[in-house]
Formats: C-alpha cells, sequence, structure tokens
C-alpha cells in the first residue's frame, strides 16, 4: 500500500500496471468516477445534439452550447443563471475534453489519496463557481474586455480541474511525482508553473479562459489551507434545526402526584452526571468551538448552567 506520509510514496517501484488501476478506478464508485462520467456524457448528448441539428438544417446548431455556456454579458446572465453550473461541464471539442479528463483523472487521484471525496466534490463545483466568478467580473471592470464582452462566454471544466490540483498540492506541498521527463519533483511546484502558464496567458489567446483558471486556482488554494487546518465546509453552510415547538401538556398530568424526594446518594449522583456531562461539552467547545455543540449539546449547556 502507499504510505501518504512518504513525500515520495505516490510512485514507487511496486506500483499497479496503467491497465490495472485504470481497470480498478472504472470499477469503483467514487465522486472522481461521477465527475468523469457526467462530462463526458455531457459530452455525448450535446455532440449527437449538434449533429442532429445540423442534418435538419437547423439555422442554430449549437443552440444548447449556447444556453449551457456562461456569458460574461450581465444582461444575458440575468435570463441564464444556471450556467455558472452547466459550463464547468460542458466542453466543445474532443482534445478539450481529453486533456481536462486526464487532468481531473491526475489531480483527482492525488486529492483523494488524502480527502475525502465529498471535498473533492466541494473543490470541483466551488472551485467552478469562482472560476465564473473572475470570468465575469473581468470582462466587466477591464476596459480591454468592452467590446468583446458582449459575445464572450466560457465552458469547460479547467477551473475546476485546477481548483484541485492547486488545493491538493497546497494540502501536501511537498508530495513526490515522477514524471516522465521531469523526473523527480514536489507536487507545489507542477501546480506553480500551471498558474504561472496561465497567467502569462491571459494577454494571448482565450483570456476569458485562463482567468477562469487563476479563479479556480485562488479558490483550490484558500481551501487546500484551510483543509490543513482541519476546516470544514458543514460549520459554513451549518443552518440550526428549528425549536420544537412547545407541546401543550395539562395541568392535571403535571400536579397528579407530587414529586418523591430524593436520597442524598441519587442527589450526589445526578449531580456528578451532570458536571461530568458539562465538562465535555466545555472540552468539545475548547477543541473544536461552540458551532461543532449538537442542538441537544447547546440546550443542555443553556439548560444547566443558569
Amino acid at each position: 500500500m502507499t504510505n501518504p506520509n512518504n513525500p515520495y510514496g505516490g510512485f514507487g517501484f511496486n506500483r499497479p500496471s496503467f491497465g490495472d488501476t485504470m481497470k480498478g478506478f472504472l470499477t469503483q464508485k467514487s465522486v472522481l468516477n461521477y465527475l468523469l462520467v457526467i462530462n463526458v456524457a455531457i459530452w455525448i448528448m450535446v455532440a449527437f445534439a449538434n449533429l442532429f441539428l445540423w442534418l435538419y438544417k437547423s439555422p442554430n446548431p449549437n443552440v444548447l452550447m449556447k444556453w449551457l455556456s456562461v456569458p460574461a454579458d450581465l444582461s444575458v446572465l440575468a435570463h441564464r443563471p444556471w450556467t455558472v453550473v452547466t459550463y464547468m461541464v460542458l466542453h466543445e471539442r474532443f482534445w478539450h475534453l481529453f486533456f481536462n479528463m486526464w487532468m481531473l483523472w491526475f489531480g483527482g487521484m492525488i486529492f483523494t489519496r488524502f480527502l475525502s471525496g465529498k471535498q473533492l466534490a466541494w473543490t470541483y463545483v466551488l472551485g467552478g463557481l469562482t472560476g465564473a466568478a473572475f470570468f465575469i467580473l473581468a470582462y466587466n471592470i477591464f476596459p480591454v474586455f468592452e467590446t468583446a464582452k458582449h459575445s464572450a462566454v466560457a465552458l469547460g471544466a479547467s477551473a475546476s480541474v485546477l481548483a484541485i490540483l492547486v488545493a491538493a498540492a497546497a494540502y501536501k506541498p511537498d508530495y513526490g511525482l515522477h514524471l516522465m521527463l521531469l523526473g523527480q519533483l514536489k507536487f507545489k511546484w507542477l501546480a506553480i508553473a500551471l498558474v504561472v502558464i496561465d497567467l502569462l496567458s491571459i494577454s494571448a489567446d482565450n483570456p476569458g479562459g485562463h482567468i477562469a483558471h487563476l479563479g479556480g486556482a485562488l479558490f483550490g488554494f484558500v481551501y487546500g489551507l484551510l483543509l490543513r487546518n482541519d476546516f470544514k465546509l458543514k460549520g459554513v453552510f451549518h443552518f440550526p434545526r428549528r425549536k420544537p415547538r412547545m407541546e401543550y401538556t395539562p395541568y392535571e398530568e403535571i400536579h397528579d402526584e407530587p414529586e418523591v424526594p430524593r436520597s442524598d446518594e441519587e442527589y450526589n449522583r445526578q449531580k456528578a452526571e451532570k458536571e461530568h456531562n458539562i465538562d465535555v461539552i466545555l472540552d468539545k467547545i475548547a477543541k473544536s468551538g461552540y458551532g461543532s455543540l449538537t442542538q441537544e449539546e447547546k440546550e443542555y449547556l443553556f439548560k444547566n448552567s443558569r
């Protein structure tokens, strides 16, 4: 088995063959697998739809691409808000899809060596949303894009993929890779190189795409650092449960029988148990913060600390 704590343990001499790795990967149920299947399935469906429309001489055979790509124009975006999500699983050309899926598989395999599939899904989605935000903001802020913003659109999983790669590198920067041409290399240097390439490519072809990539990379970097400090997104998206309604209890049920006096032994036992429970809750607050308490624990602490 691979030892995740070994900085150069990811790709040793006893690693399985590429065929065995792919076979094992394709037969397992995982978030990474689902992401790859979703991207490929959508590309196939859009390709067949475009072919069908072309055969029937549709005046707009690429209508699906238009309705699923995220536009830079805010007035158009207001009528297609779903595109901030759909664009991150949309690809037009096969080689665009192939390269993104290869990088997603590569980065996702490293990511899930140390982090969970749920965290991978969060990184993919939130990295893609951040990339879309960067793309839209850039085209509406910088004067150089003024004439192009009305027709500019972004599509592809690149921002999400780069978010995963950078998040994994930020979480485990010294993880070792053995690359065919470069030899042994720490993961952080590969991530930095990819970000620098995107940064230097903004003024060249596809500036909107490279800006979106940088948005995904920024999210991945911040999220990776937070994960190193045991940050959990569920704490951010935690919604307190609604308190149960007070139910009416007839007066007779409350006062039917007087309370039986407790013995000193019973009183001391209940007091010690209450103090123990409060100590456990206070220890949990000291380790994970007040937000980590369940609603029952909060109510118990409030009730017994008055």
